[in-house]
């Protein structure tokens, strides 16, 4: 039973606000790509550069999604933390093909690598509706 204090009235066993998810129940995550503008959906879970595939995109991309050679390094402009997390692979490759400085930067992600979770944004030159 609630107790009502003397002074206002009030309730001391409220109810915390709902908080609400910043997921959207049914909805695809949405990447968009700067300076062309395009966007695609992408599943949950799916790496840009496949989800861009899937879509009917081209995304340069020169090692069949090993992430061996850091041509599909995209810059990350919003929506970080709706990416997967960096793996040893990415870590490793971006370090060989772009040196030290390519980790002290967050943003710098292999599109074959990065799986989405989330609405984000990146800048990859490029990128074009595949026609072949």
């Amino acid at each position: 039973m609630r107790q009502r204090t003397a002074s206002t009235g009030a309730s001391r066993n409220r109810r915390r606000p709902r908080r609400w998810s910043p997921v959207r129940i049914g909805v695809m995550p949405r990447v968009r790509v700067e300076p062309s503008g395009i966007e695609f959906e992408a599943r949950e879970g799916q790496t840009v550069a496949e989800a861009a595939f899937a879509q009917g995109y081209y995304w340069p991309v020169g090692c069949d999604f090993l992430g061996q050679c850091s041509n599909c390094a995209m810059e990350v402009i919003s929506g970080l933390g709706r990416l997967s997390r960096m793996g040893r692979t990415e870590r490793y490759n971006l370090l060989r093909q772009r040196g030290s400085r390519a980790l002290e930067d967050p943003r710098l992600r292999l599109a074959c690598q990065a799986a989405v979770f989330g609405d984000v944004v990146v800048r990859k030159s490029g990128v074009r509706p595949d026609t072949i």
